[in-house]
């Protein structure tokens, strides 16, 4: 985790002062309507608020100076969050309470109002993230309609390879929301890192669909793939998801996935990655030197992550980037 004193998405402030009512408003606003039941128009909470938007999902950092008793209205949509430093209580209606530390986040359903009780000198990143665009796309990759909603169980491990999962993601938006020419900016960048908090996220924490994720998916012909691959081929600059793809093969999101693996030893979005590599390297070569910045064409065609473009393209091409639009 980061050192306790980091703030996150710093350039994305919305609100920072000691007035409760603006506390309230700016929580408001930003996630779902919340109440400081404690609290008088004189009391201070010292809130500090960052937030910006990822594809659907709003990400938040938000700290408060001050010991403070939160409660929120029942949520429309499905909430993360996230200790980075001192502790909380949290507790949903009628659930079991969840001891937040930078080890420990919550995950609360929609429908439920949730009770916090944050320590002094508390913060945390807050997700939020629609209940119809995850419910969505865990039936994309069952391949098959919810029978139940889905429910996870309340407490994740931040130690764990999902939690960690999950926070690198968070830490390279965070990175990119300094630029605001970065990646968040580029339609396949900002989609790139939205599938990789929901699919992290369905992944990496247990719950009531958990079991049938796991369960082999049934095998897929040979011709299916191989048109879904052309179809990535004639238009590597469309925002793909595997759903869409596997919904224009007429197959479910595990089939298309397995049928990837045992034909091409790869993913959908692997293979993809690749394909937008060389339109990258293309890019690259036929540029003027000056006309085009390497972070530019790769920021363009959803690489977000500069190191690891960089080492992919060398490994692919036998030079830098740099390199290439040099010469």
């Amino acid at each position: 985790m980061r050192p306790q004193h980091d703030e996150m998405f710093r350039s994305r402030r919305i609100a920072s002062g000691r007035d409760v009512e603006l506390a309230r408003r700016a929580l408001s606003d930003v996630f779902l309507p919340v109440d400081f039941p404690h609290a008088r128009s004189t009391t201070a909470v010292d809130l500090t608020l960052n937030a910006l938007s990822v594809g659907r999902i709003v990400c938040g950092f938000l700290r408060f100076g001050d010991a403070v008793r939160l409660d929120t209205a029942e949520a429309e949509n499905y909430h993360l969050n996230i200790p980075t430093s001192g502790a909380a209580t949290m507790r949903a209606a009628l659930g079991a309470p969840v001891y937040g530390t930078p080890r420990t986040a919550g995950v609360f359903m929609p429908g439920r109002p949730v009770g916090f009780d944050f320590s002094e000198r508390y913060s945390q990143i807050a997700l939020m993230i629609p209940c119809d665009g995850l419910q969505l796309e865990l039936e994309d990759l069952l391949g098959e309609r919810l029978a139940r909603p889905l429910e996870f169980d309340a407490e994740l491990s931040l130690t764990g390879a999902g939690g960690q999962s999950i926070l690198h993601a968070l830490r390279m938006i965070d990175a990119a929301s300094t630029h605001p020419d970065g990646p968040l900016g580029h339609p396949l960048a900002a989609q790139r890192l939205e599938q990789m908090l929901i699919q992290g996220l369905l992944f990496a924490q247990p719950h009531n669909h958990s079991a049938r994720l796991s369960e082999p998916a049934p095998a897929a012909g040979k011709r299916p793939v191989s048109n879904a691959a052309e179809l990535l081929r004639s238009d590597p600059a469309h925002l793909w998801t595997v759903a869409e793809l596997a919904a224009a093969v007429s197959m479910s999101v595990r089939s298309l996935q397995e049928g990837f693996r045992r034909s091409l030893d790869t993913t959908p979005m692997a293979y993809l990655r690749r394909l937008r590599l060389e339109r990258a390297h293309r890019e690259l070569s036929a540029a003027e030197p000056g006309t085009v910045s390497v972070t530019e064409v790769a920021t363009r065609w959803g690489f977000v992550h500069l190191g690891r473009f960089a080492a992919a393209y060398t490994s692919a091409y036998g030079e830098r980037p740099s390199a290439t639009l040099r010469r």
